[in-house]
């Protein structure tokens, strides 16, 4: 039990680090592998007001879908060697897998449910800041890195450019 929240724990913080340093880092250049991420993830998503369309179209004919999909699958495994000693921290870090993509789906299909249930990854799509709120799946990283800043329900929000907001009546 003590390595499946180890292993969940562990993945929020890879989940936080990635995000931000190849996601938002190396993905600023057009020229990269993960250039979908800054490049059509984000451009969609802020147009779009929390939504991305991508989600809808089968993997085969999205490549950006396909490099979440091998990422998320990929990432557990670099654990894999782990198992004979931590079975649970394998288990862990393949929940928390499942549990960020089935969360970012629904969040960009979904823009009312992000906005109460991930609330911290619709400040990091539509807040001031998209260079803060890293974490998908549930914010400790955030909290513990400093990287947590809210927008939904402040008064940031209600000023912002409403091309930028979600419906906040509902």
């Amino acid at each position: 039990m003590l390595g499946f929240a180890l292993g969940v724990i562990v993945s929020n913080g890879f989940e936080w680090a990635f995000h931000k340093y190849v996601l938002h880092g190396m993905a600023r250049k057009k020229t990269s592998y993960w250039a979908f991420h800054w490049h059509e993830h984000h451009k969609n998503v802020r147009k779009s007001q929390g939504y991305d369309p991508m989600y809808l179209e089968p993997i085969w004919e999205t490549p950006s879908k396909a490099k979440e999909v091998l990422g998320v699958i990929t990432g557990p495994f670099l654990s894999a060697p782990l198992i004979p000693v931590l079975p649970g921290f394998f288990l862990g870090a393949c929940a928390s897998s499942a549990a960020y993509y089935f969360m970012h789906k629904k969040a960009h299909l979904d823009p009312q449910w992000a906005r109460k249930w991930v609330p911290w990854h619709v400040d990091h799509h539509l807040g001031p800041n998209q260079h803060k709120n890293w974490c998908v799946t549930w914010p400790l990283f955030d909290w513990l890195m400093g990287t947590r800043e809210h927008f939904v329900g402040t008064a940031a929000e209600y000023e912002a450019p409403k091309a930028y907001v979600v419906s906040v009546a509902a």
